[in-house]
């Protein structure tokens, strides 16, 4: 369990990163949300941790920014002191295929998705100094697997989870545990948003498990490794996708 523990869940506001803030706050954490246009909805999931019996701190900030990410971490250390995980879950993107691709639209999606986790790990640790800490990054099969459109997307989780690995090893003897989870497509609003084809979305839903990916399977996971039974596990990227990625033509 995670009493007494502060976690900070990046894009925290809706969806998946909803669903982790939750479980972390049923886990018995103090979750901060972070959020850049969903207020209402980032004011909503903190109301529904408070009345778990958690405190609930939500920060507005462009985690592409660099020094909205400085800010908001400057008003983590003054709110709460300390700082005991990091989920980094925001993520954007632009739906293009590699040569339709522009400087802009690459720069935005690596900044959100690769950039911010550098720069939310390197400020979370001086927070997590001396009591160790657990950082959780959300990638996607998409950094693995060629899918439609997911060009700029891919490639960052891909470096995404080249990080994990890095910064696993050199934030061991800091006692902080780094791991990636990668899913494959989730029950989201986001799935709108790449139009892939008809085949591979029937896939999808008739995967050996028998269904999709859910936020809260994802959650689950991200619990399970912010706590102590997880201490083996270092620079992981774990794989949640319902047997889609060794089999993905078996329906």
């Amino acid at each position: 369990m995670l009493e007494e523990k502060v976690a900070l869940v990046t894009g925290g506001s809706r969806g998946i990163g909803r669903a982790i803030a939750l479980e972390l706050a049923n886990e018995g954490a103090d979750v901060i949300i972070n959020y850049l246009r969903h207020r209402t909805a980032a004011q909503n999931t903190a109301e529904e941790i408070r009345q778990k019996g958690r405190q609930a701190h939500i920060i507005r900030a462009n985690v592409g920014e660099p020094d909205k990410i400085e800010s908001m971490f400057a008003e983590i250390a003054d709110k709460f002191g300390h700082l005991d995980i990091l989920v980094n879950n925001a993520a954007s993107g632009v739906a293009r295929k590699a040569m339709d691709l522009d400087e802009r639209g690459w720069a935005w999606t690596m900044d959100i998705n690769a950039r911010a986790f550098l720069l939310c790990a390197q400020r979370a640790v001086r927070l997590m100094e001396g009591r160790g800490g657990k950082i959780v990054a959300i990638s996607s099969l998409g950094s693995r697997l060629v899918m439609p459109v997911y060009t700029a997307v891919g490639v960052s989780k891909a470096a995404l989870e080249a990080l994990t690995r890095y910064l696993a090893i050199e934030l061991a003897p800091y006692g902080i545990a780094v791991n990636a989870i990668a899913a494959a497509a989730v029950q989201t609003e986001a799935l709108n948003v790449y139009k892939f084809n008809e085949k591979l979305s029937k896939t999808w839903q008739t995967t050996s498990a028998g269904r999709m990916v859910q936020p809260e399977d994802i959650a689950k996971l991200v619990a399970f490794l912010c706590r102590d039974e997880s201490f083996m596990i270092r620079g992981q990227t774990i794989i949640i996708d319902g047997g889609f990625s060794i089999a993905p033509l078996i329906t």
